[in-house]
């Protein structure tokens, strides 16, 4: 799995930002970095299609694997050799747009976790809404699979007038206010990070946020039926 040699590259790799860096060094990268991520994603893989039959499981850069260097058209910064790499567990983006994730990144300075969007839409936002206040199933088995776990926090801003609604649960105050939707851990654990328990924790954290994510499609399909 991921050693230290694996945030070494990373490290090294966008601090030199360079081809020709890349080029001498693509063999730790390939040993270090992308071989370890491919094993992960290959001991998921029967969880996640547990979660959901039709995820995209290939342990392949551009298919669940990120690559190690960013498209210039879209950064702003001038690094083009990224410090970090993730895998994500999605449907196929082919047929489905924006629809929301696991994830699991990993970077020289710590590693991350969760489930989500990386970036929701205003229909998506909508739906989740109502979701929430029509107090629905899937609202229900997501707000319970949260308070069952302590591990993962949600993230996105909350808007910039937060909205107190009476007659609801904290978290779905929470949550109707929030600007982007999903859930997220990080973490500076080296020895879950370097260990052979890794996939068996993330497999476990997942698994468990099953009905979070069936909420989050429920709000995909929504916008399919409309």
């Amino acid at each position: 799995m991921f050693e230290q040699r694996t945030l070494d590259f990373l490290y090294f790799n966008r601090k030199n930002n360079s081809p020709e860096w890349y080029k001498l060094h693509k063999e730790d990268y390939e040993k270090y970095v992308l071989e370890p991520m491919k094993e992960l994603v290959s001991a998921l893989a029967p969880t996640m299609l547990k979660i959901d039959a039709d995820f995209v499981v290939d342990a392949k850069v551009d298919r669940c694997i990120s690559r190690i260097y960013r498209d210039m058209r879209y950064a702003t910064d001038g690094y083009r050799y990224r410090e970090n790499v993730w895998c994500i567990f999605a449907l196929d983006k082919k047929q489905y747009d924006g629809l929301p994730g696991y994830y699991f990144e990993v970077s020289p300075y710590n590693f991350g976790y969760g489930i989500g969007y990386y970036k929701a839409d205003g229909k998506t936002l909508k739906n989740i809404r109502e979701l929430i206040l029509s107090g629905s199933k899937e609202f229900k088995a997501a707000e319970k699979c949260f308070l069952a776990q302590k591990e993962l926090a949600p993230y996105g801003e909350s808007a910039k007038a937060v909205k107190s609604h009476l007659g609801i649960s904290p978290v779905a105050n929470d949550w109707l206010n929030r600007q982007n939707f999903g859930l997220s851990a990080e973490s500076k654990d080296i020895n879950l990070l370097f260990g052979e328990d890794l996939p068996s924790h993330l497999a476990k954290v997942f698994l468990q946020l099953k009905p979070y994510y069936l909420f989050l499609k429920r709000a995909e399909m929504m916008k399919r039926e409309k």
